[in-house]
This record gives structure tokens, sequence and C-alpha cells, in this order.
């Protein structure tokens, strides 16, 4: 996390979180989703205006993380922004060597290799589990060909459960609240 956000957060500790205004997409893309984008229903179906400057979307990398409970955000000063998945809170990028970088430019080490039932690879990492994007399939099976992965099966539906990540921190969040 940036020094400039942590001392922010010291400042003004108390500042209330923000839901439903991010989202990243399964190609590692960011969406700010204003309220009209929002009142259109639950992301991805209804996206938002997708990121395009590098270094709000690097600050935005630098400072994303999960709460204990598995819901990722992106820490913006003093505020928390919860973060709307499209599929998983990594996306993965193979490089030519086979490494793993995730899509806010960490590197990462795969631990397995999985495959679901619409043919989508994900990788379950030292930083938790992620997508494989799209482009990155003749290197997925240079890997296993190779012999570095060997996938296993899993559904799709049973992913944040099994690796404990929040989809929908809004969604969750007006769950809890109607209690």
């Amino acid at each position: 996390m940036d020094d400039i956000v942590k001392k922010a957060l010291d400042k003004w500790p108390h500042v209330p979180a923000c839901r439903g205004w991010l989202g990243l997409d399964a190609r590692g893309h960011w969406y700010l989703r204003d309220d009209a984008t929002q009142a259109g229903g639950p992301f991805p179906s209804s996206r938002g205006s997708r990121l395009a400057h590098d270094k709000l979307i690097d600050f935005i990398g630098r400072n994303y993380e999960a709460d204990p409970t598995g819901q990722w955000y992106f820490q913006n000063g003093p505020q928390r922004v919860y973060v709307e998945l499209e599929v998983t809170p990594w996306v993965w990028r193979i490089q030519p060597d086979l490494t793993v970088v995730s899509h806010t430019g960490i590197p990462a080490t795969p631990r397995q290799c999985l495959v679901d039932e619409l043919g989508r690879v994900y990788l379950l990492t030292d930083l938790g589990i992620g997508l494989v994007h799209s482009n990155d399939t003749t290197l997925v099976a240079q890997a296993i060909e190779t012999g570095q992965w060997t996938p296993s099966e899993i559904i799709a539906a049973d992913l944040s459960e099994r690796f404990g990540y929040v989809m929908s921190p809004a969604a969750s969040h007006v769950a809890q609240t109607q209690r």
C-alpha cells in the first residue's frame, strides 16, 4: 500500500466504504460504475466506463487487497472502494518463459492449475486464485504439454466459496443490512 494512502488512513480512520463503484472484468480491466450504471444492473451485465488512465490503474493495483471476509477492495486514501468481480480477484498473464504475472503487475508462483466446465483456466498461486487471460491459452497449453502444470477440473460456480472470495461486496452488504 502506498505511504500516502497509509497516512490518509491514519488521519481519517472512519471514512465509510464505497460499494458497487468499481468492477474488475475477466481480462483484468477496471470499470468505474456511476449511479446510472449501477441502476442498470449488477456487474458485469452493467459494466460502466473502462478505466484507461495508466497512472490511475497503477495506483489501484498498488492498493488492491482483500479484507478478512474475502471482499477485495482498492484503498483510495482513507476510503475502501470494494470491487465487483466478474470471475476472480486476480487475472493472470502468462509470460513467454511461462512465468505468471497478475493484472496488477505482481509476479506469482503457480501451485495448481484448474479448468472449469467452459474450458476456462485458473491458477491457484501464492497470491490466490485467478483466471488466466484468454489471450494466453497457447502458453497454458505449452505449460501443460511440458508437464509444468497438470490441470484438475472445477465447477466455476464453486470457485468463490472454495477459495474464499466475494464476487459482489455490494450485494453482500445489502444482504447483511436486510437481516
